[in-house]
């Protein structure tokens, strides 16, 4: 009587063994744990180092030697408030116009406002004039000293200056806090860029470890070969995912303990919808990069098999950070590149709500053609040994 052998099991209870294993692996690999514990670090300290620059206070001493003089920083400490909320300028008396240049020479003053050889003022700096505070160290002087040429020539400056301003309008106004903005904007392409290079590249080289040391050979005859690509791709993804989670997270403690709450009004939108896109994203890259990994026969394969999507990452990189607006709109609705690129557009301001639909309707159909074309190309190419399998061999084992 004949014993009957082990039977497979189902393809659902494979992929999430494998999803499981590879899962395990990864977090434990030494390669994740340096990743992860440096963006983790890195985000602290920007987060830190932008508060700190941020509500960093400068307090610009000005010598002076009369009363006319004194008035003038006393009415340029106002205007400097509205240049820069962060810049207090206040008066130091000298004795005389030396005193007041050894005082800028050792450091007891930052600028002196000493009258000129001929007639009016002259700003002084020691190497340099800080440019907010010498412009409204002028316009202060400037005005005192007009006031003063009026009284003295029985002028009616009010009636002389009527009508004359020159105001200012933007028909399309920035925001008022732009540089938090562009600084969201490259952190979270940075990140995306970082993470999937880190994980895409972990994947490729696991799916070429199991080919040369023919383990995929063993596992193959047991499961289903599309099960082991979907494993790969769940368990990848799933730690890609809790990674990109943690760092939010961390992010927004960072922020919170700085006393930059209110930089999340700002960005939580465009933090949410990055959330959503990277899943998207990395989804349907996790699927190349396994097939770049079953195209390679050996390790030293993996840098020509993985170079179309080291480049395919690097485009969207570099059009994000530099690429003007109209070519960033387009950019953010093309496939695969939205994800960087639209999340970017997201924290420097408001995208239409069409771009958006358009954006994630095209990466979902992009995932799903991607994927299938992946499994077909994986399951052709997973078993082939011995040798390194061209683009052009792997495009037609997709037909």
């Amino acid at each position: 009587m004949s014993t009957p052998g082990p039977s497979t099991p189902p393809a659902g209870q494979v992929w999430r063994a494998v999803a499981a294993r590879e899962l395990s692996t990864q977090a434990r690999s030494k390669a994740f744990l340096l990743s992860a514990g440096f963006l983790a670090v890195g985000l602290v300290g920007l987060i830190i180092v932008l508060s700190i620059v941020s509500g960093r206070e400068t307090t610009r001493d000005v010598a002076v030697v009369d009363d006319l003089g004194s008035a003038a920083v006393d009415r340029a400490a106002a205007l400097a408030g509205e240049l820069d909320d962060d810049l207090t300028l206040r008066s130091t008396a000298a004795a005389s116009p030396a005193d007041a240049e050894r005082a800028l020479r050792e450091g007891e003053a930052d600028l002196a406002l000493l009258p000129a050889a001929g007639a009016g003022y002259e700003l002084v700096g020691d190497d340099d004039l800080p440019d907010t505070a010498a412009q409204a160290l002028g316009a202060a002087t400037t005005e005192l000293l007009t006031q003063r040429n009026a009284e003295e020539q029985g002028v009616d400056l009010d009636a002389l200056a009527a009508g004359v301003q020159v105001e200012e309008r933007l028909l399309d106004p920035g925001p008022d806090d732009q540089g938090l903005r562009e600084a969201a904007a490259l952190l979270l392409v940075v990140l995306f860029f970082v993470t999937a290079i880190t994980f895409g590249m972990a994947m490729a080289s696991t799916v070429t470890q199991e080919k040369e040391s023919r383990v995929v050979e063993i596992l193959a005859a047991a499961v289903p070969i599309r099960a082991l690509l979907w494993g790969k791709i769940v368990g990848t993804s799933a730690l890609a995912f809790a990674q990109t989670l943690l760092l939010v997270l961390i992010g927004v403690v960072a922020l919170l303990v700085t006393g930059q709450a209110s930089a999340l009004g700002v960005l939580g939108g465009a933090i949410a919808w990055y959330v959503v896109f990277f899943v998207l994203g990395f989804v349907t890259l996790a699927s190349l990069w396994s097939v770049a990994g079953s195209m390679a026969s050996r390790q030293q394969d993996l840098q020509g098999t993985t170079a179309p999507l080291q480049a395919l990452l690097m485009a969207p990189y570099f059009v994000a950070i530099t690429a003007g607006e109209s070519v960033q709109t387009v950019f953010s609705m093309l496939p695969v590149v939205s994800t960087m690129v639209m999340p970017a557009r997201l924290a420097q301001g408001p995208v239409p709500a069409w771009q958006l639909a358009v954006a994630v309707g095209v990466t979902l159909l992009a995932a799903v053609v991607l994927v299938r074309f992946s499994a077909r190309v994986y399951e052709r190419t997973l078993l082939q040994t011995g040798r390194r399998i061209s683009f052009g061999e792997a495009l037609r084992h997709a037909r």
